[in-house]
């Protein structure tokens, strides 16, 4: 626990903290976990590096902090998926939110690509455990819903993780995408992929 964490802030210490974690968020995006470091993210913050350090003991420390805050986020929206709902309808609502967040949140996107692309060393547990139980909870799902004709037969697990791979896609590669695509390419990445889904869905 950190000096700081250890009495509820004030406004000044919030203000702190909030602007560490969102210069993190742009050095870790930018230089990965290995290249980015404490000096690199005071900077960004404009605080000194005691400073940082009085807020977070470590930079692997404010690393999972944003991944912790990030999972929680990342996760709503399958969390999200109704049982009860009509099949297709969830599974479009998923896709769009997951489009909204690699619109809205690049960087976090980014950042957690980051974080797999080197082996998962800090985020390993929770996807073997929180992420692993969730899946297989939609995933169940998913298949009762193909068992009553509502829904295509397609490997439910493949699908999420499409939906991952389709959505996130436009974040992880923002730079690929701008340089393909004039415009904005969201509004037409969000009909393409509604058309994509309701075919590949169609029962």
């Amino acid at each position: 626990m950190t000096t700081a964490s250890r009495r509820p802030r004030t406004r000044i210490q919030t203000r702190n903290r909030d602007a560490i974690m969102a210069a993190a968020l742009d050095v870790f995006a930018a230089q990965g976990f290995r290249g980015a470091t404490l000096d690199q993210i005071a900077e960004a913050a404009g605080l000194s590096k005691p400073n940082v350090l009085y807020y977070f003991p470590s930079k692997e420390a404010i690393h999972e902090a944003l991944l912790a805050d990030l999972m929680a986020d990342w996760l709503a929206p399958l969390r999200a998926i109704d049982p009860a709902g009509e099949p297709l309808a969830e599974i479009l609502a998923y896709v769009r939110a997951k489009l909204a967040m690699s619109r809205e949140r690049s960087r976090e996107s980014r950042l957690f690509a980051n974080e797999i692309l080197q082996g998962a060393p800090r985020m390993g547990p929770v996807l073997a455990g929180e992420l692993r139980a969730l899946v297989a909870e939609k995933a169940a799902v998913i298949r009762r819903w193909q068992a009553e004709g509502r829904i295509a037969p397609v490997h439910p697990v493949h699908l999420i993780m499409s939906v991952w791979a389709l959505t996130q896609h436009y974040a992880d590669f923002e730079v690929q995408v701008q340089a393909l695509i004039d415009g904005d390419p969201w509004e037409e990445a969000e009909r393409h992929l509604m058309h994509h889904f309701t075919r590949v869905l169609a029962p």
